[in-house]
């Protein structure tokens, strides 16, 4: 017979499969580089399957690697899922995404120990792209499940190689037969790491997460013309270099005056990039983000007319375009009310909080109910290799996690 009594996640397990896909992609410094569609992800892909048809699951892949694990519940209707990522940063660490794939496989593990059997059947997702580090734009493959994206779109993809996402999907085996969306679920709660200092700073437990705020990416190219840095007076050269200096500055100035917006600048190229030759061309990328849509506006207005400004008076040339706009999302308020009420049922403190940082759940929030659970990590820091939470943390969003799952299942009775 059923009951929630007892329902509790192994923590101690949860954190040893961390550990463990820790080794795909493990790095010297503590952390992992285990980028889309690579030889590392395949292996932690691999893993991810195997845990899951070990406790009786049924994994679908879709056209562009997103991962489905699902167990069966009491009544033929669509299931609850689970999930986030398990590609990483070039620099990443252990939880970044991770966390939310295991805390999920740990909840799915928890049912099956206990011969608990949900009304509705419970899926997890592993989402293909989400960091968009290897192939811009982030949450690429959620957004092609959302509509957001074709999967055609996707496919086309390079990394700075030349090499194409739908390739690399094909060479490890991860180009599934199934449409992108056309494997079904009634919602999604999506366990991360907050990736930001709010929750430590309070000593909080469990963010319980309201929604997404806006983002907006850009790639900008500015063209001067190489010479000699000796035979080239200062007053004559076009140094692109010099230019992009002073647009970042302006970029920087942009989140200053938005608050609590910020606008970030993280890839840059410059070329030939010799030390006695004026830079000819510089590649760079643009992240504005804000949870208000309109001040978003403002601020995409204000970067625009900075770079322009500095272009002209720089004897310089350029060339932007905006590549990724995610617009803010608001979760589900019902979805909402049951991690609310799962963190209270464990014990944990809570708070209510906006997401900083773009997940998979901001593009799945636009077909189906959808919400989100952080906790903490240590010093806020994250897309690095010191990322660092507690196994009693991880604990702690899983069992939430399950608790919020139960609370919405019991809705099916």
């Amino acid at each position: 017979m059923n009951s929630k009594t007892n329902l509790t996640i192994n923590p101690q397990r949860l954190w040893d499969s961390l550990m463990e896909t820790a080794a795909f992609g493990g790095t010297p410094k503590g952390g992992i580089k285990r980028l889309t569609v690579s030889d590392e992800d395949k292996e932690v892909r691999d893993w991810f399957k195997a845990e899951c048809e070990k406790l009786g699951c049924t994994v679908q892949v879709d056209e562009v690697g997103n991962m489905f694990a699902t167990r069966p519940g009491k009544k033929d209707i669509l299931p609850i899922a689970m999930g986030s990522h398990l590609d990483t940063q070039p620099t990443g660490g252990k939880f970044d995404g991770v966390l939310g794939v295991l805390g999920a496989l740990e909840a799915l593990r928890s049912l099956v120990d206990m011969g608990y059997e949900t009304n509705a059947p419970i899926m997890i997702v592993n989402w293909t792209n989400e960091e968009g580090s290897r192939f811009a734009p982030a949450m690429l493959c959620s957004g092609v499940y959302a509509g957001v994206f074709t999967a055609d779109y996707a496919y086309t993809r390079e990394d700075r190689s030349g090499v194409k996402l739908g390739d690399e999907l094909s060479r490890i085996g991860y180009k599934g037969e199934h449409k992108a969306g056309a494997i079904k679920f009634e919602s999604m709660f999506e366990l991360h790491i907050e990736q930001g200092p709010i929750l430590e700073a309070e000593e909080k437990i469990i963010g319980v997460v309201t929604g997404v705020q806006g983002m907006r990416w850009y790639e900008v190219t500015v063209t001067g013309q190489e010479s000699h840095t000796g035979a080239t007076p200062m007053g004559l050269r076009k140094n692109a270099l010099l230019a992009s200096a002073r647009m970042i500055d302006a970029i920087d100035h942009v989140g200053m005056n938005h608050l609590p917006g910020v606008a970030s600048v993280g890839l840059i190229e410059n070329r030939p990039n010799s030390r006695n030759v004026v830079p000819g061309e510089v590649f760079f990328t643009v992240d504005l983000r804000h949870p208000d849509e309109a001040v978003l506006d403002k601020m995409e207005a204000a970067f625009r007319q900075s770079i322009a400004k500095i272009g002209a008076g720089s004897n310089v040339t350029f060339e932007e375009k905006c590549i990724w706009k995610s617009p803010a999302v608001k979760f589900a308020p019902a979805l909402i009310e049951c991690v609310r009420q799962g963190a209270k049922q464990a014990g944990y403190s809570s708070r209510e909080m906006a997401s900083g940082a773009g997940h998979d759940a901001a593009y799945i929030a636009r077909v189906t109910p959808t919400t989100m659970i952080f906790v903490p990590c240590l010093g806020g820091i994250s897309h690095n290799e010191a990322e660092s939470t507690t196994l009693e943390e991880c604990g702690a969003g899983a069992q939430v996690l399950l608790n919020a799952v139960l609370a919405h299942d019991a809705s099916f009775a």
